[in-house]
C-alpha cells in the first residue's frame, strides 16, 4: 500500500473517533478498532462516505491475542504501520476508598497494560516502517495527582514514563514515540464526572481538538526532539507551572483547584 496507515484503538467514538476521520481526511488508510462494532460501523461509512478508505476489528486492548490478530490483519492488508494511536482509556472518579477495587485494577489494565500489550505487539511493523510514530493519550491529570482521580491519573503517569522510555529505546529503529497531554474532553468518558477538579476548571476541549492536536504533532517533526504535546491553553498553562514553580506552589495550586 503506498497510501500511509494509522491503527487506532477506541476508536468508535469520542477521540478515536475525531481522530480516525482527521487521518482519513488527510489520506491515511485508517485502521479502526474498538469493543463497539456498531459505532465502527458508523465510522467506517462516514469515511468511506468522505472518499476515505478504512478497516475495522474488534479490539479489546486487556486481550494480548486480540492484539496479535488485529495487527497481524491490518499488516497483512497495507504491508505497513506509519502511526500506532494508543488511545482506548477509562476514567472512574471518586474518593479512592469510595471505588470498588476491580474500578482500580480496570483502569491500570485498560490504561496502561492496553499501552504496553499495543507498543510491544505493534513494535516490528513499526520497525519495518520508515519513519514510524506511536502515540500515547495521556492527560493533564497526570501533571500533579489529583483527588478524585488518583488512579486514573497515576495510570496516565505511567504512560508518560513509558512513552519517555521508548522514545529513547526506539529512537535507533527510526520510531518516534510521543504524548499528547489533554485535560478534561467533552466525550462519553467525562459523563457524569463531578470532581473539585472539573467545577473549576470545567469541559473546555472537544474530541476535535485533541484530534487536530494529535494530527499536528505527527505531522511536523520539530528540529530538536519532543515528546510531550499539551492540548488546550489550560494544559499548557498548569504543565508550564509545574515545571517552573517550587513543589509547594504546586501541590497548593492543585488542592485548591480540586477543593480539596
Amino acid at each position: 500500500m503506498s497510501s500511509p496507515t494509522v491503527f487506532i484503538t477506541g476508536a468508535a467514538a469520542g477521540i478515536g473517533r475525531a481522530t480516525a476521520l482527521v487521518f482519513a481526511g488527510h489520506g491515511y488508510h485508517v485502521g479502526a478498532y474498538d469493543i463497539d462494532e456498531v459505532g465502527l460501523s458508523r465510522l467506517a461509512a462516514d469515511i468511506a462516505a468522505a472518499g476515505g478508505t478504512a478497516q475495522t476489528g474488534v479490539l479489546d486492548v486487556t486481550n494480548n491475542t486480540q492484539w496479535e490478530q488485529r495487527l497481524a490483519e491490518f499488516h497483512g492488508e497495507t504491508g505497513r504501520l506509519d502511526v500506532l494511536i494508543n488511545n482506548a482509556g477509562i476514567l472512574r472518579s471518586g474518593r479512592f476508598e469510595a471505588l470498588d477495587i476491580a474500578a482500580h485494577q480496570a483502569i491500570v489494565d485498560v490504561n496502561i497494560g492496553g499501552v504496553i500489550a499495543g507498543s510491544y505487539y505493534a513494535f516490528p511493523y513499526l520497525r519495518d516502517t520508515k519513519g514510524a510514530q506511536v502515540v500515547n493519550l495521556c492527560s493533564a491529570s497526570a501533571i500533579y495527582g489529583q483527588p478524585e482521580l488518583a488512579s486514573y491519573g497515576a495510570s496516565k503517569s505511567a504512560v508518560k514514563s513509558l512513552t519517555e522510555a521508548l522514545d529513547l529505546e526506539w529512537a535507533r529503529h527510526d520510531i518516534r514515540v510521543i504524548a499528547v497531554w489533554p485535560l478534561f474532553v467533552a466525550t462519553a468518558m467525562v459523563e457524569g464526572v463531578d470532581t473539585g477538579t472539573t467545577r473549576s476548571l470545567g469541559v473546555r476541549l472537544t474530541a476535535e481538538d485533541v484530534a487536530h492536536g494529535i494530527w499536528e504533532a505527527t505531522s511536523k517533526r520539530p528540529r530538536l526532539p519532543k515528546v510531550h504535546y499539551e492540548i488546550g491553553a489550560q494544559a499548557k498553562v498548569l504543565a508550564t507551572a509545574a515545571k517552573v514553580a517550587p513543589g509547594w506552589a504546586v501541590r497548593t495550586v492543585n488542592k485548591f483547584f480540586s477543593g480539596s
